[in-house]
């Protein structure tokens, strides 16, 4: 089948590659090479990376409403397309132009977690599963039918990178599937329930501020998954520390955000009379740090408190 392929995280790797064993691809859209790291240095998406060693053209249009864009996508005329996290919103007149549609590849069980970050917010709200799904893009925000689903576990100190690495290939696979059964003439769509809708927005710096009212199991649902971006953080003397690795702990008697130094551990109080044992932190400007050395450097005061704005 002649398909274009529109993709730019690692998630979408294993999709491209997985099209390209069997379907001709004509050709691959990623998001533009951006400044990355210290030095600023151009650096280009995974799947552009992986486009290129399997000789597949790439596009990297900054918009892709843009006319050209429409032109350039008309005149290969694909008889399907394949969006896995592109990063950009298909607009309708892109939408018409393949005559089998536009597939997605969504990590969730639609219709839960439409949205932008689907993998952070399953396990940042505690979820006990997820999965992937086949969907066809419509106009609305993942609003659109469905055609197969997988289902995994989330494991309970599951972080979303890994998670993301292992839903990769199951996306792969499902749309593999799809595809056989579009080309087969046994595709069998299914509406969503609106019903059973939740959103999994866009993460914002703010989304990774620790609110010390909350349960520890609720804090560290929410640091696995928002790592790496935005993290979990908080203030420390007036200064921002990132909690980079921690875990709730039996229930002590301890105000929320309150610190205690337990010989060599170093906890933190939370909502519902919990706790939080903190395994690794880094503050602003420096280095990752146990919190064996946090304690032997900064020597916290019994009681003192995290969470004051810095």
């Amino acid at each position: 089948m002649r398909i274009v392929f529109m993709g730019t995280p690692e998630f979408a790797v294993p999709s491209l590659k997985a099209l390209a064993s069997e379907h001709q691809l004509l050709a691959t859209f990623t998001q533009p090479d951006r400044p990355k790291g210290r030095g600023e240095q151009l650096a280009e998406s995974p799947v552009k990376a992986a486009a290129v060693a399997l000789g597949i053209p790439v596009y990297q249009p900054e918009r892709i409403r843009r006319p050209e864009s429409i032109e350039l996508l008309r005149n290969l005329s694909p008889e399907i397309m394949v969006v896995v996290g592109y990063g950009q919103i298909i607009p309708q007149s892109i939408i018409d132009l393949p005559r089998r549609g536009i597939l997605n590849v969504h990590a969730s069980l639609l219709p839960k977690y439409r949205g932008a970050a689907p993998i952070q917010w399953a396990i940042a709200n505690g979820e006990q599963e997820t999965g992937v799904t086949i969907m066809q893009i419509n106009a609305g925000l993942d609003t659109g039918d469905t055609l197969v689903k997988a289902k995994t576990a989330i494991g309970t100190d599951e972080t979303a990178p890994e998670l993301s690495t292992r839903l990769a290939p199951m996306g792969a696979e499902l749309l593999m599937e799809a595809i056989h059964r579009i080309a087969a003439g046994t595709a069998r769509w299914e509406k969503q329930n609106e019903e059973e809708v939740t959103t999994a927005p866009i993460l914002r710096k703010e989304d990774g501020r620790i609110d010390w009212s909350r349960p520890a199991p609720e804090i560290y649902n929410r640091l696995r998954g928002f790592t790496p971006w935005p993290g979990a953080y908080t203030a420390f003397r007036g200064q921002q520390m990132s909690i980079t690795s921690a875990r709730p702990i039996a229930n002590t008697s301890l105000n929320p955000g309150a610190l205690k130094a337990d010989k060599r551990r170093l906890l933190a109080g939370c909502g519902g009379e919990t706790v939080l044992e903190l395994l690794n932190v880094q503050l602003a400007g420096k280095k990752p740090m146990s919190a064996e050395a946090f304690l032997n450097g900064y020597r916290p005061t019994e009681g003192e408190r995290l969470g004051d704005q810095c």
